[in-house]
């Protein structure tokens, strides 16, 4: 299906005059998005969509058109079809999610610009004009091929990691966790007699790990695994190994079953407390969508469980 969009991009370009005529009547043919209020404090909004539900070539060539000619090449690098279709709907789901707030009148999805933090990170570029006010919105994607997911807050740093629960490693879980994780998480997966337990506490565990490093926005190489570790005895918390107490309470975490097939991690800069200084719960709503053609609220449903940290689903 995504080859009949590297023959349809390699026919076109900008300079030509029927590209830009399919390009105004696209234009025209878009249906509107569904315009969501910005999440409130410590309120996280999940958009999720699943590329198998995803069929239409149409669509897909009209996801195409959302992105900038850079993007496209990027998208159209990857081999093969399935990686460029998750790489397509990933940066479709951000910028159709960003274009619901309309935080600034109407907020045509192809005219979002992004940078990247030097770490790499992507953040909005907002447009610099008089009277508008950007919103502090944070944002953050990840993927796999079965599951394209995107988390949206005010104010706080997020970080979001989607695994599929069958996922499977080449090597032996303890040899590799050794390789990656601190001593005392190899010892709690080590504690697990039970094999196939076992592997789904790792993927637990990374799940988290990536969603705080992603958090952070340093990226992997400058917060590797093995220099903090994941405590999920009561509550979720993360310790450093330099400075065991410094970020521990900083960071709140929620771990969630999506669809009874992926883990979906999440970590919030952490902005509020309750009473004796306890963290409170993260409000999370939750949506599964097909930009422009079906949105469901699925929080609050058998689609989204909460199996770690502190939320209310709404």
């Amino acid at each position: 299906m995504l080859s009949f969009l590297r023959r349809s991009y390699l026919n076109f370009s900008f300079m030509n005059p029927h590209y830009c005529c399919l390009s105004r009547n696209f234009s025209a043919a878009l249906p509107p998005l569904l315009p969501v209020q910005l999440p409130s404090r410590m309120e996280t909004h999940l958009w999720y969509v699943v590329p198998d539900e995803v069929k239409s070539a149409p669509l897909l060539s009209k996801y195409m058109e959302l992105l900038p000619q850079y993007e496209r090449d990027h998208v159209l690098g990857f081999r093969g079809d399935q990686l460029q279709k998750s790489a397509l709907l990933a940066r479709t789901l951000v910028r159709t999610t960003i274009a619901r707030y309309q935080v600034d009148d109407h907020l045509d999805p192809r005219s979002l610009r992004f940078k990247r933090n030097i770490h790499g990170k992507p953040e909005v570029e907002w447009e610099t004009k008089d009277g508008f006010c950007p919103p502090p919105l944070q944002f953050n994607i990840s993927h796999t091929s079965s599951l394209v997911a995107c988390g949206v807050t005010m104010n706080s740093l997020i970080g979001i990691d989607v695994e599929e629960k069958r996922r499977r490693t080449k090597n032996n879980i303890l040899a590799f966790a050794k390789r990656y994780f601190t001593a005392h998480e190899v010892e709690h997966l080590n504690a697990i007699p039970d094999s196939e337990l076992q592997q789904q506490e790792f993927i637990k565990l990374w799940t988290l790990k990536e969603a705080y490093v992603k958090a952070l926005g340093k990226g992997f190489s400058s917060s590797p695994f093995n220099t903090f570790t994941i405590r999920a005895s009561s509550g979720i918390a993360v310790e450093t190994l330099d400075s065991p107490q410094n970020l521990t309470n900083n960071w709140q975490f929620a771990l969630l079953e999506l669809m009874g097939s992926h883990y979906v991690a999440i970590c919030l800069e952490r902005q509020e407390t309750g009473g004796a200084g306890k963290a409170l719960p993260i409000k999370l709503t939750a949506r599964k969508t097909i930009p422009f053609v079906e949105d469901e609220l699925v929080s609050g449903t058998n689609a989204v469980v909460t199996i770690g940290g502190s939320v209310t689903q709404f």
